[in-house]
């Protein structure tokens, strides 16, 4: 075996050990983690369904469910609430979960009397959020929507979106801060359905890439530790919890 074919399978091994650790130290914090508990937070989302708790009488920022727009049989906006809600202490973001971004015009003037119609009813609306699951390879696309979206919402109201974790490991750094100028923050999953991801940590801590302000979304009752770098992002803009009834 040559000098230069010993130094190459010694420089392999010490990779292999590198990445190694490298999971062995996530699977460890991981294991640490716990129950995410809805009192210790000031930010939630209501969807339809979910029973209103008492953590939401002293929260800060509220995301509320509006509406659904579905594809099939045909596009149309299904309201996920009777009425507007009456919040008088907290800062409020209208949601709309979206099937497809092919909306008819009639969608946006919908969109546009929720928003009046909320406003009128006492409630600080701050801004509107899309949950839609992009998938990595479409986020041209969805930026090209949201730009298109940005231009109709009055110019004192925010836009955000949710992200899938994926999209810290997957998607190219520029396809994710070209939204920047067009959505004020991004609020990264790490739950799917009614549970925590598994190995959430590994996609992490790739979130250093992301220039724009974005939030953890964590689901009230799953399970959580913080990566050691997320408090050091300056991107990092705190925690939105899911709730959920309890079982």
């Amino acid at each position: 075996m040559g000098q230069s074919t010993a130094h190459l399978l010694v420089r392999m091994s010490i990779a292999r050990l590198f990445s190694f650790l490298v999971v062995a130290l996530l699977t460890c914090a991981q294991a640490q983690a716990a129950p995410v508990d809805a009192s210790a937070y000031d930010s939630f989302w209501l969807w339809s369904g979910v029973r209103s708790q008492p953590v939401l009488a002293k929260a800060k920022t509220i995301y509320i469910l509006q509406g659904q727009i579905e594809a099939k049989p045909t596009i149309r906006m299904i309201a996920q609430r009777p009425a507007a809600p009456h919040i008088k202490t907290a800062a409020v973001w209208i949601v709309y979960r979206a099937e497809t971004l092919q909306w008819p015009a009639r969608i946006f003037q919908q969109i546009e009397f929720h928003l009046k119609n909320w406003q009128l009813a006492g409630n600080t609306v701050v801004g509107l959020q899309i949950d839609f699951d992009a998938k990595t390879r479409h986020l041209d696309d969805y930026a090209n929507f949201l730009n298109h979206l940005r231009r109709r919402l009055p110019p004192e109201l925010k836009l955000s979106i949710t992200g899938l974790l994926d999209w810290s490991t997957t998607a190219e750094p520029k396809s994710l801060n070209a939204l920047a100028g067009t959505v004020d923050e991004i609020i990264i999953q790490t739950y799917q359905g009614h549970h925590t991801i598994k190995n959430y940590g590994r996609y992490l801590e790739k979130l250093e890439n992301l220039k724009i302000p974005f939030r953890i979304g964590l689901i009230q009752g799953g399970q959580w530790q913080a990566p050691p770098k997320l408090a050091r992002n300056p991107h990092f803009k705190g925690y939105v919890i899911f709730l959920q009834n309890p079982d």
